[in-house]
C-alpha cells in the first residue's frame, strides 16, 4: 500500500512537471510567434512624393547623358496627357516646373518663357509648345533644347515620361520615366484635366 501511494504521488509530481513544461513551451512558442508577427507588421514605408520622383528622374537623365548640359539654355513646356496632347492638368504643369528646377540643379541653364507671344497658353492648361512655333521660339530665346513630357493615368498609377530634345532637329538628348501611386493627392492634381 505504501508503494502504491508512493507511485501515485510520483505520478502526480510528474504530471505537474509535465504540465509546467507544456505551459512553458507554449508560452515560448507564443512569444516567438508574437515577435515574428511584429516583424511582418512593420509600418509601410511612405510613398515617394512627386518632387522626389522628379528629382530622381532628372538625376537619371543627366547620368545617362553627361553631355546634356551642353545643350543649354533649355526651355520647358507643360507636360501633357498622352491621350490628348492639347490637354494638361495641375499634375502636368507642376511636373514640368519641378523637372526644370531639378535639371537646373544638375547644371542645365533654364530659360523662363511664360510669355504670351512665345508660348501657346490656354487658361488652366499651361504652356504648350506648338510645333510650328518651335523654331521661332528657340531662336527668340536662344534655346538649344526643350523639356517636354507626357503622363498617363492608369488604374493604380500615373506614369510620367520626360525628355529633353534638341531644338534644331528634335533629337532626344535625355529621357526618364517614373510612376507614382494614384492616391488622393495625385487624383487632386489630375482633376484639372476633367478626369479624376
Amino acid at each position: 500500500m505504501l508503494m502504491t501511494l508512493f507511485n501515485i504521488q510520483r505520478a502526480r509530481t510528474l504530471s505537474h512537471a509535465t504540465r509546467g513544461m507544456a505551459i512553458g513551451i507554449t508560452l515560448l512558442l507564443l512569444a516567438g510567434c508574437g515577435t515574428l508577427g511584429n516583424a511582418n507588421n512593420r509600418p509601410a514605408e511612405p510613398e515617394p512624393d512627386l518632387s522626389e520622383l522628379v528629382h530622381a528622374a532628372a538625376e537619371q537623365m543627366v547620368a545617362s547623358n553627361p553631355e546634356l548640359t551642353r545643350y543649354s539654355p533649355m526651355i520647358a513646356a507643360t507636360f501633357v496627357s498622352i491621350d490628348n496632347l492639347s490637354q494638361s492638368s495641375t499634375l502636368g504643369r507642376i511636373s514640368s516646373e519641378i523637372m526644370a528646377s531639378a535639371l537646373a540643379r544638375q547644371g542645365m541653364q533654364v530659360r523662363e518663357v511664360k510669355m504670351r507671344d512665345s508660348m501657346f497658353i490656354e487658361e488652366s492648361v499651361g504652356e504648350l509648345i506648338l510645333s510650328r512655333q518651335v523654331q521661332r521660339l528657340t531662336a527668340q530665346h536662344n534655346a538649344r533644347s526643350i523639356l517636354m513630357g507626357t503622363y498617363a493615368q492608369g488604374q493604380d498609377y500615373v506614369y510620367v515620361s520626360a525628355r529633353v530634345v534638341r531644338a534644331g532637329d528634335a533629337m532626344v538628348l535625355g529621357s526618364a520615366d517614373f510612376r507614382m501611386p494614384l492616391n488622393n493627392n495625385t487624383r487632386s492634381l489630375l482633376e484639372g484635366q476633367g478626369g479624376w
